[in-house]
């Protein structure tokens, strides 16, 4: 008799782990709360799919313990997801390190998943928001929201974590986990917004230039990243900002006042900006401070930053300024600072930091270690990658893991 396989969750993991297991031999049960499968696959990489990273590493990944996805990633990493993708009929193409397929449509990746799951056999049941699962007599029941159950022989939660709840993903999963005896981390927002403290914002939403950003614990650097930059009401997005996001949930929560630093002028030092503004300065004759930076910062950013500097009077000639002003001009332009307020919800993450307690896993299996039959994938687990194709590469590779030892593990 063929081992009974389900899958609580129709999301990237979910959906590698159902045809993982029944290409391994069982029979598989994917079960999806929302009225179709893959939904926030629709939504990654602006709607592109960048569907792995061939940068790939545990270095990549924050969490109690980022090493937990070496051995996941060992087994099935960016080579094996292009092969598997390849098979299904994408075609791949790399954008420095980043994976999309050649069309360019997360929805057609979607399309061929589905067409695998369906031509494999896979059972899908949408609308099954999954309330309880429960051990009973050597098997796993798991109880729906509309009164009917569903006993497997294994059990693999992937049903993502609390980013994105529009997809579905709104935390009931870590319930699940919890009242199987596990222990879920703290639970933050990543890959999101930050919060910064300045009533200029508003002003310059929508300003985006490419640019360093740095995040500061007192006078500790925990991360620089360089890339495109962009102003909202709020404070600043872009994938830089993503980046070091992940790290802010944690730190605030320790009563931490972390400090974002702004470099706009990132390819010149201190000494060469210093000479490069004199010499324009000086050949601004009759030009206002304020006319004097147009054509080489963004003409909405330069009230700003100039008020910030010291310098309120706007019309002032620019050739009257000091070295010592060009100085204060030239500090804010490679390194404006701003106090950290916090990050953007749920609804605007891309990532959950924070999920289950990597040490109740095995690393090479996703089994539980309380649980035996019990497996875990995907976003639920406390790692969180980088934006660039990371995070789906996690969902693979641990989807193909929970599915591949679900189905032989005895």
């Amino acid at each position: 008799m063929k081992r009974q396989v389900l899958v609580v969750g129709g999301g990237a993991a979910g959906m590698m782990a159902a045809i993982t297991a029944r290409r391994r031999g069982a029979d598989v049960m994917l079960l999806e709360r929302n009225p179709r499968v893959g939904k926030k696959l629709l939504e990654t990489g602006n709607g592109r799919c960048n569907f792995t990273n061939i940068n790939m590493d545990y270095g990549c990944f924050q969490g109690e313990n980022p090493r937990f996805a070496e051995a996941a990633l060992r087994i099935f990493g960016s080579t094996e997801a292009m092969a598997f993708f390849k098979e299904l009929g994408v075609v791949p193409k790399e954008e420095e390190g980043k994976v999309y397929p050649w069309s360019d449509q997360a929805s057609s990746v979607l399309d061929l998943l589905l067409y695998e799951l369906e031509t494999l056999g896979v059972q899908i049941r949408v609308n099954a928001f999954v309330a309880k699962v429960r051990r009973v007599g050597g098997k796993f029941r798991v109880e729906l929201a509309d009164g009917s159950s569903i006993e497997g022989d294994r059990l693999i939660l992937a049903p993502g974590g609390k980013a994105k709840p529009s997809t579905g993903s709104d935390g009931n999963g870590y319930d699940l986990a919890r009242s199987l005896g596990h222990t879920v981390t703290p639970l933050y927002p990543g890959l999101v917004q930050l919060k910064l403290e300045g009533p200029f914002f508003p002003q310059v939403q929508g300003v985006k230039l490419a640019g360093t950003v740095a995040l500061w614990d007192g006078r500790t650097v925990l991360g620089r990243e360089r890339g495109d930059i962009i102003f909202g009401n709020y404070g600043l997005s872009g994938p830089p900002v993503f980046q070091l996001s992940s790290l802010v949930g944690r730190l605030l929560e320790a009563g931490k006042e972390p400090v974002l630093q702004l470099s706009i002028i990132d390819r010149m030092d201190r000494a060469e900006l210093a000479a490069f503004l004199n010499a324009r300065f000086r050949q601004a004759a009759g030009k206002t401070l304020a006319f004097s930076l147009v054509g080489f910062i963004n003409k909405r950013l330069i009230p700003v930053l100039l008020k910030e500097a010291g310098f309120p009077d706007l019309k002032r000639p620019a050739d009257t300024l000091t070295p010592a002003e060009i100085d204060q001009i030239g500090a804010i332009l490679t390194d404006w600072r701003f106090p950290v307020r916090g990050t953007k919800s749920w609804p605007s993450a891309q990532v959950t930091v924070g999920g289950v307690a990597t040490g109740e896993l095995d690393p090479e299996t996703m089994e539980s270690k309380l649980v035996p039959g019990l497996f875990f994938a995907g976003e639920i687990i406390d790692l969180a990658g980088r934006c660039g194709g990371y995070n789906l590469q996690w969902a693979w590779s641990s989807g193909f893991v929970a599915g591949e030892n679900a189905a032989l593990r005895s």
